[in-house]
């Protein structure tokens, strides 16, 4: 389904993509953007701990005719500063805008914000998925660069768009796409006091999709709505009973069909 968003993100964490093989990572990719059709703009997740393969990855994606790509620092290796700005410039020559994308709670490092204003100079570098869950941070990149910055964290869309962010890649907005933009159109368009609301209504909802490891909620919740299945590949696993009916409970408050 074509729902009215701004773009789409494939290959991401929400999509598994650590669990897929390089052959389904790349048809994956492809049948959105064939399927899409240029209704909205895809992104492709192409990150990797191996630059090599994250060039790999992002070549395929362009060649797919994916409009961006989402490039994940690399994570086990824990480059220092300096080869994750190489890393990222080799991923640019490619020729797909990049959405860089800071999460140190699944890589184990950070990319700080002054090399991220380095890197908001090189060519395609557009901009950044701030997940670090740290404001002070995302505050220092809006003071030193211009780069774009999306909030990472459903619950933190708002207090993000305080200090310039411009939007979110999201969870949530797999199962309710209108709750997202209930927060993001209307800070885009000034209205706070609605925007606050749509907040505080959305909190306990987003935290009941990380009780387990990101996708195994969210897929539950797709699966009880007849989207998809909650089958996650191992080491995932299905949600536990408890969660289920916490789920279950947030979909009757929210009134997710």
């Amino acid at each position: 389904m074509i729902l009215n968003v701004v773009d789409r993100v494939q290959m991401g964490t929400t999509g598994e993509s650590p669990t897929v093989s390089h052959e389904e990572h790349d048809k994956v990719i492809a049948e959105v953007v064939k399927y899409a059709n240029k209704r909205v703009p895809i992104i492709a997740g192409t990150g990797s701990n191996s630059t090599d393969e994250a060039l790999r990855l992002t070549r395929a994606a362009k060649d797919a005719g994916a409009d961006a790509c989402l490039v994940v620092c690399p994570y086990y290796n824990k480059p220092t500063q300096r080869g994750m700005y190489e890393h990222f410039k080799a991923v640019a020559s490619v020729g797909l805008p990049v959405v860089l994308y800071n999460i140190p709670g699944r890589t184990g490092i950070n990319l700080t914000p002054q090399t991220i204003a380095d890197l908001s100079k090189v060519p395609n570098i557009v901009a950044i998925k701030e997940a670090t869950g740290s404001l002070d941070q995302a505050s220092e990149i809006a003071a030193l660069c211009d780069i774009t910055i999306l909030s990472g964290d459903d619950n933190l869309t708002l207090p993000l768009m305080s200090i310039g962010a411009t939007g979110v890649i999201s969870v949530l907005s797999n199962a309710a796409p209108s709750k997202v933009l209930a927060i993001t159109r209307n800070v885009l368009n000034g209205n706070y006091e609605a925007a606050r609301k749509a907040h505080t209504e959305n909190i306990f909802l987003v935290k009941s999709l990380f009780m387990e490891s990101n996708p195994q909620p969210i897929k539950k919740i797709l699966e009880f709505m007849g989207k998809c299945s909650a089958t996650v590949r191992a080491p995932l696993t299905p949600c536990s009973p408890e969660t289920v009916a916490k789920l279950q409970e947030q979909m009757q408050l929210h009134n997710l069909k």
